[in-house]
């Protein structure tokens, strides 16, 4: 059961483009549900191992997650993917029917981080520059930049050195899907990427081969998980909520840029919220369009 979930994994990286980031997350659900169903069928003789598997099977498989305290978020993330999974192996002829055809996903409210103010925003982006250490410029360039894109910080930590134009103010990032977008930013945000770039970047690196935009003390790739915590540092002695987090910053990004006047479609192609129906909607918005919107909307590019 485990090689089907391993092809499906290879189907969505290769054929569908998904990120590294939600493979790993599909491996992790995936794996439990595997498990689940190579014990039921040792316990029920199903040859393969999917082979009874059926809609009551999936309901059980859904109870067992009730039952271990997953929280409602994480049930409908798992069921989904298992209705993924399920759908992969209809459509390859491993299975005839599908055992999560008529049963319901778990409905789960989405809830959205609060943004923090403009006010807010400034002074936690300044909180950096009351330090003197390489991380703290590095950290300053960091946060101006994810504030000033409202990128994922996935996208922000997976940027090369190429990836960003501080002369012409505009950083490139792949967002789901690897789809390509070319973002535009305020000049304060360039010049403190700038800043980076030539005088503190060449004491971290440990070789021109380096690509990557942001390190670490050791010269690699700096990580989502570390830059988190330094946000978390940030947000602590700028006296802001405990819960900030980089998704913070995107959420206030896309709040204070529509609180300026950016149209909702403009938003959307900044963020990367491109499904099918959305980017229909705004492909014929021209980039020089996407640039006065962006200056005219962003609190820090006045």
């Amino acid at each position: 059961m485990k090689q089907v979930v391993e092809d499906f994994l290879k189907h969505l990286s290769v054929e569908k483009g998904f990120s590294p980031n939600t493979i790993v997350a599909y491996r992790n659900d995936l794996h439990y549900l595997a498990s689940f169903i190579e014990a039921e069928a040792a316990r029920r003789g199903w040859i393969p191992p999917w082979a009874g598997f059926d809609r009551q099977a999936m309901l059980s498989y859904m109870l067992s997650l009730k039952e271990r305290n997953y929280a409602p978020t994480t049930i409908a993330r798992k069921v989904a993917a298992a209705k993924s999974l399920f759908g992969f192996m209809v459509a390859e002829g491993i299975m005839s029917a599908n055992p999560t055809k008529d049963v319901a996903s778990p409905k789960v409210g989405r809830s959205l981080p609060r943004p923090i103010s403009a006010n807010q925003a400034r002074r936690l982006l300044e909180e950096p520059s009351k330090l003197f250490t390489l991380e703290a410029r590095r950290d300053k360039a960091m946060l101006a930049l994810l504030y000033a894109s409202g990128m994922r910080v996935s996208e922000l930590v997976s940027l090369n050195m190429d990836d960003v134009d501080t002369g012409n103010g505009y950083v490139r990032c792949f967002g789901k899907g690897r789809k390509e977008r070319v973002i535009p930013i305020y000049v304060q945000a360039a010049i403190a990427v700038k800043e980076y770039t030539k005088e503190v970047r060449p004491h971290l690196a440990h070789g021109p081969d380096e690509k990557a935009l942001f390190l670490n003390l050791r010269g690699g790739r700096l990580t989502r998980q570390g830059f988190w915590q330094k946000l978390k540092g940030y947000a602590k002695s700028a006296g802001l909520d405990a819960h900030v987090t980089p998704h913070t910053l995107r959420h206030s990004f896309a709040t204070h840029m529509l609180s300026g006047g950016a149209d909702l479609r403009s938003v959307q192609e900044l963020l990367g919220h491109a499904n099918i129906s959305t980017t229909q909607v705004y492909t014929h918005l021209t980039s020089e369009h996407v640039r006065r919107t962006y200056d005219k909307s962003h609190p820090r590019a006045k």
